[in-house]
């Protein structure tokens, strides 16, 4: 066997073992954790997943195409329920204009349907994407999906009027830990924010700083 046949053998394994690793990677980081402490959100350097949502009309929109048409600040919440998830929407809209003005466009994910994200004010001149993620595909392929307890579940629902998803086949509800995400026109992520602790969002101005540093 020639050097340039066994060079090659071993570039062909090597690649094979790459992409091998790179797809058990992104299957344990679908999987539903349960807890929102043992998540394994998406990482710098990697990519946005090809994922399928909704918007506010049901109608069917791939991420992709939105972040490879401008760069993206993408932002999980929880839902129109959560009241830290509606102070962290009222927060960004001090430093909405200066993101759009740096060229980038915010969209925001949550399990919330499209109906209920249309009944979601978030005030007339807060120019951002809002997509529903009811069938749980961004949230477990971002890394961000964990199990909610039934009792806690039962108190989201009886207190604050939320109708949480779950997996297809499985009875037990689902959240998205809330998380920011940065990423260019390639789908490169250059930054992200993810805290287990959904009382705990990434102030405005330093989502806007680190949009900053990393257009």
């Amino acid at each position: 066997m020639s050097n340039t046949s066994l060079v090659f053998r071993l570039f062909c394994v090597t690649l094979l073992i790459l992409i091998s690793s790179g797809m058990t990677h992104a299957f344990e980081r679908a999987k539903v954790a349960q807890t929102s402490e043992q998540v394994s959100p998406l990482l710098n350097g990697q990519f946005v997943p090809d994922v399928i949502l909704q918007t506010t009309f049901g109608k069917d929109i791939r991420l992709l195409d939105l972040v490879e048409s401008r760069a993206s600040i993408i932002l999980f919440y929880r839902g129109g329920w959560c009241p830290y998830c509606n102070r962290q929407m009222a927060g960004l809209i001090e430093v909405e204009q200066q993101i759009l003005d740096l060229g980038y466009q915010i969209i925001v994910i949550s399990p919330d349907s499209p109906e209920r994200l249309r009944e979601q004010q978030f005030g007339e001149e807060f120019d951002v994407i809002r997509l529903s993620d009811s069938s749980l595909q961004a949230t477990r392929a971002f890394g961000l999906a964990y199990y909610v307890p039934d009792t806690v579940a039962q108190q989201y629902k009886t207190k604050l009027g939320a109708e949480l998803v779950t997996v297809d086949g499985e009875s037990k509800r689902v959240l998205p830990v809330p998380s920011a995400f940065i990423a260019d026109v390639t789908g490169l992520v250059k930054f992200q924010y993810v805290n287990p602790n959904y009382k705990v969002r990434i102030e405005p101005q330093l989502l806007y700083y680190a949009a900053r540093i990393a257009k």
